[in-house]
């Protein structure tokens, strides 16, 4: 961290002069978007998606998708078709699949091939190099995939799917929607049943859309909490017509700007409200957070509503551990709005945001700490002491460690700050939310 600088042409600090207000439209859920794309190219058929994410990350399960002969095609902003080829009937791409930044495209697209008769080689830009993806090849070995990764588990790497793929009972040492996906998807291509059992229950949407595109899958309750899901392969599945709901995790950023900005309203439309998703509203309003959901409704199979947020007055509290599968992209949101709560929010359970595309328990105490708050960094989380709605000092230039959600999360605090608060990088934003800049001036933000 550093003095702020003279601002570069790719960094970015926002400013508000007086209340943010109005309303937006935040990009379609990337976790959905995601699996709208694999899922539909893996239909026998034409299926239309709408409200898709074209963020980076997205674009790169796209490509993967077409390189293995699914027709996929932008037919306007957000609508995109998609051509199907049948599960068990990919094609070998021709070249390398380039993942860019995108930890979910790279482990659920080496679920689906790892029952394939492919070889695929997964490469990424330098921050998700750095990721391990040990987590998901344990498993997918299990299944009969031989997956040879860089030192620590790491991209690039080559995956050999199997042509005589097994069914295997996994149980999830750690919570991870991703790896869950990722054996369901490899699932579909193996004769008889592949279960996974889920201790600790992760956002389920790929439960959902499975089944809204035609797999055999359950889901039962588990002894003791958790759930087991199963799922019989060679599945026939169904195209499908698909509205995708605006992204929680973008969401939270607007929210928490309405949240510390004194006077401010504003209406966030057609927000996902899954409960394995929802955690950051839950955590703001046990924060004292006045958000009201209005028109709850249903889409496409996802609970969906308006979330109108107003300025108010936080409260530090514990954060209960076990919301932390149902928000974990949010936490450098959260961790900002704790910045201007009474008191002090204790955040624990988050080890897994320390292998996301940063250490973003340890980044975010850095760049905290350089703005004038107070924090305590744990193994496992992160003390925030709070300046009970006092702007923060600020006055430094952050680094965004290529992490879209850091950079994210800055900005937003420089909207409440004494002195502008610069992310040095703000081209990361674009792997999930190319407008992120747009509709914070919609809202009243100026450019710092």
């Amino acid at each position: 961290m550093r003095e702020t600088a003279h601002p570069t042409a790719t960094s970015l600090s926002l400013r508000a002069d007086g209340p943010l207000g109005g309303h937006v439209a935040i990009p379609g859920d990337k976790s959905i978007s995601h699996r709208a794309i694999m899922l539909s190219a893996l239909a026998v058929g034409t299926s239309e998606i709408r409200g898709l994410l074209e963020g980076e990350d997205v674009l790169a399960t796209a490509a993967a998708m077409r390189a293995m002969g699914a027709t996929v095609a932008r037919i306007g902003d957000g609508h995109w078709r998609v051509d199907g080829v049948g599960v068990g009937s990919l094609l070998q791409p021709a070249g390398a699949l380039e993942m860019g930044n995108s930890g979910t495209s790279t482990r659920l697209l080496m679920g689906l091939l790892a029952s394939h008769p492919l070889t695929a080689t997964f490469t990424g830009d330098a921050s998700l190099s750095r990721r391990p993806m040990g987590r998901v090849i344990e498993p997918l070995s299990r299944i009969g995939a031989d997956i040879q990764a860089s030192p620590g588990g790491r991209l690039p790497l080559m995956l050999r799917g199997t042509a005589q793929p097994l069914p295997i009972r996994y149980r999830l040492p750690v919570a991870s929607a991703q790896v869950k996906s990722a054996i369901l998807l490899a699932g579909l291509n193996i004769a008889g049943e592949t279960v996974v059992e889920e201790p600790v229950p992760t956002r389920d949407h790929s439960e959902r859309m499975l089944r809204g595109y035609g797999a055999d899958l359950s889901v039962e309750p588990m002894a003791g909490g958790g759930n087991v899901i199963s799922i019989r392969g060679w599945a026939d599945l169904k195209p499908q017509s698909i509205t995708v709901p605006g992204d929680p995790s973008s969401a939270a950023f607007p929210l928490v700007a309405a949240l510390i900005v004194p006077g401010s309203e504003v209406l966030i439309e057609s927000v996902g409200v899954n409960p394995t998703r929802d955690g950051i509203i839950r955590v703001l309003g046990m924060m004292g957070a006045d958000i009201t959901l209005l028109n709850p409704r249903d889409v496409g199979g996802e609970p969906v509503a308006d979330l109108r947020v107003r300025h108010s007055a936080l409260e530090g509290i514990e954060v209960p551990p076990d919301v932390a599968p149902s928000m974990i992209d949010e936490y450098p949101a959260l961790f900002v709005a704790a910045a201007f709560a009474k008191g002090r929010t204790v955040m624990r359970g988050l080890e897994e945001l320390r292998v996301k595309e940063s250490d973003r328990i340890a980044v975010m105490a850095e760049g905290l700490r350089a703005a004038g708050v107070r924090v305590e960094e744990l193994p496992d989380g992160l003390i925030v002491e709070g300046s009970d709605g006092d702007p923060v000092p600020g006055g430094v230039t952050v680094a965004a460690h290529l992490d879209h959600r850091i950079a994210m999360s800055f900005a937003i605090l420089s909207l409440a700050a004494r002195a502008p608060v610069t992310v040095d990088d703000r081209s990361p934003i674009a792997t999930s939310f190319p407008g992120f800049t747009a509709m914070m001036e919609g809202l009243g933000a100026r450019l710092g």
